[in-house]
């Protein structure tokens, strides 16, 4: 087979009439993302007053999410209304790339969001120095780039092997799934995965955890006063990295140790997760913790009117 082809959806066969009901189900999803995200980068890009670190993290959080989602609700609503479910090779290596350096992203900014935590409760005289626009706009380039860079040598590592079929096991295009079809040696490929896997996803897992743990250390010597207000700020973080992490496990789980080896609908499911929960997740979270956020929100609401 050459490289230059298509991959088939395979799921997207057995659907029959529930397609449609999945199709309203997906578009609706899709919409709510987009509309809560839409608010939370504009209550922060409208309200000066939220122009501040951890604000601004808040709403790459939400820019994040809405580049991740495009690139895959659009093509999965088509697919759910189309007979063909193919996908060109160089489509779906692009839909792979977006996809995942979304979650690289993600990973990224919750990294950013501990570390200036960290710096407003471990030296808040300081903070202001230390974290200053200059700076923040330097660490998010840097840390956002440089996954995206690491994918896209990993895309072309994988566009230049050899495939031996085209039937994905998946609603999206997975770059791992790709190179199982590969016929030739596939060892470059599956290294450079692994080392991307530990650069960009386990080091800053582990950042953060060192992180916060400063952070508890920091409150349980401090008063409770203090220690109310550092709770206020971490705990919508911590609950979103938990999300976000636990998601992205098990779809890295369900892709290299299990093979079809559950039913077809919760394993899709469970690779969907790290998608659409945290796109939902996280504006409700800002939203309903951070009264300067949602004040803003409901203006905005207010205002459409």
């Amino acid at each position: 087979m050459e490289n230059q082809t298509y991959f088939y959806f395979m799921l997207f066969e057995r659907l029959g009439h529930m397609r449609y009901a999945l199709f309203t189900l997906g578009f609706v999803l899709y919409g709510v993302i987009i509309f809560l995200n839409t608010l939370t980068i504009l209550a922060v890009c409208l309200e000066r007053t939220l122009h501040q670190p951890m604000y601004i993290l808040i709403s790459c959080l939400s820019i994040n999410s809405v580049y991740g989602t495009a690139a895959f609700f659009p093509r999965v609503l088509t697919d759910l209304l189309s007979n063909t479910n193919t996908i060109s090779y160089d489509a779906c290596i692009l839909q792979s790339f977006v996809i995942f350096s979304y979650t690289l992203n993600e990973f990224a900014i919750l990294m950013l969001m501990a570390f200036d935590r960290l710096v407003a409760i471990s030296k808040p005289l300081e903070y202001h120095n230390i974290i200053t626009m200059r700076v923040l706009t330097a660490l998010i380039f840097i840390h956002c780039m440089f996954p995206m860079f690491c994918l896209g040598i990993s895309a072309l590592f994988t566009s230049r092997l050899k495939m031996c079929d085209n039937k994905l096991w998946k609603v999206y295009c997975h770059n791992y799934e790709i190179v199982k079809l590969s016929c030739t040696n596939s060892l470059i490929s599956n290294v450079w995965g692994l080392l991307l896997l530990i650069v960009t996803c386990v080091v800053p897992f582990i950042l953060i955890l060192y992180s916060y743990v400063r952070i508890l250390i920091i409150c349980h010597r401090s008063s409770s006063q203090f220690k109310s207000k550092a709770y206020q700020t971490c705990i919508p973080h911590i609950v979103i990295l938990l999300n976000f992490s636990v998601a992205f496990v098990s779809e890295i789980i369900l892709s290299r140790l299990v093979n079809l080896e559950i039913p077809i609908g919760l394993s899709v499911i469970i690779s969907l997760q790290f998608i659409v929960v945290p796109s939902i997740l996280n504006p409700l979270v800002y939203a309903l913790n951070f009264t300067d956020i949602r004040k803003k929100i409901i203006c905005l609401l207010k205002a459409s009117r």
